[in-house]
């Protein structure tokens, strides 16, 4: 593929104002055709498809209509969960998403649940929760990555201040002047460049790495069932 990563640009898989005005049409839509109004984001893919190795849909937490939509374009379902009961209960509304679209997206299958704003230190609360969320779903113990994303609010603010991905803050933050060069007079600090970013990308990198881990194992036992 000759882009391996990019930024679909579509008024329809923006954010903010352009989100709400597509969860509107939708729930529109859903009145007349509930079909095309459930197809919508999948038909809307499928010629931009080809010319990437892979689209991720980062979809926004409880709206039903912009959910269903990503669920029925996936091929896996990846699902971030924080580790306090109420988040928890949230993955059974997820639960639901997935078996509302196995009628027109049958491929669909649940790569994993991934725990983030976990504190360091808190590994009680860390196993605790893997725990319930294994029971949640049968027992399947592997269904929590396990990989998680650190707290930092000080880099979720910078990240979205700047408009930046948090690999992307980290690399300004790299190029940044170093500490003794502040200290000496010799630079300004950097505003909005916390440290911190280079730790929450390390995390995004070994759940990078881990998600392409379990789509090759799936897809390697996929081409074995088929032989």
């Amino acid at each position: 593929m000759h882009r391996a990563v990019s930024r679909l640009k579509d008024p329809f898989l923006g954010r903010g104002e352009s989100l709400d005005s597509a969860s509107a049409g939708l729930a529109a839509m859903q009145g007349k055709d509930p079909m095309r109004a459930k197809l919508a984001l999948a038909q809307t893919l499928e010629p931009l498809a080809p010319e990437y190795d892979m689209v991720l849909i980062d979809c926004p937490p409880g709206d039903e209509m912009l959910q269903t939509n990503a669920v029925a374009a996936a091929r896996w379902a990846l699902v971030p969960v924080k580790s306090d009961k109420a988040s928890r209960k949230g993955l059974s509304a997820v639960a639901k998403r997935l078996d509302a679209v196995i009628d027109v997206n049958p491929d669909l299958d649940l790569l994993g649940v991934v725990l983030v704003d976990v504190g360091r230190g808190a590994t009680r609360i860390e196993r605790e929760a893997r725990q319930q969320i294994s029971d949640l779903f049968g027992g399947y113990a592997d269904i929590t990555l396990t990989a998680t994303i650190r707290h930092s609010e000080a880099t979720a603010q910078a990240a979205r201040e700047r408009g930046l991905l948090v690999p992307e803050l980290d690399e300004f933050v790299q190029n940044g002047p170093k500490w003794f060069e502040i200290r000496r007079g010799q630079a300004e600090a950097a505003t909005l460049a916390p440290r911190t970013a280079t730790n929450v990308a390390d995390d995004l990198q070994a759940i990078t790495e881990e998600i392409v881990s379990r789509i090759t194992l799936s897809e390697n036992a996929a081409v074995s069932e088929q032989a």
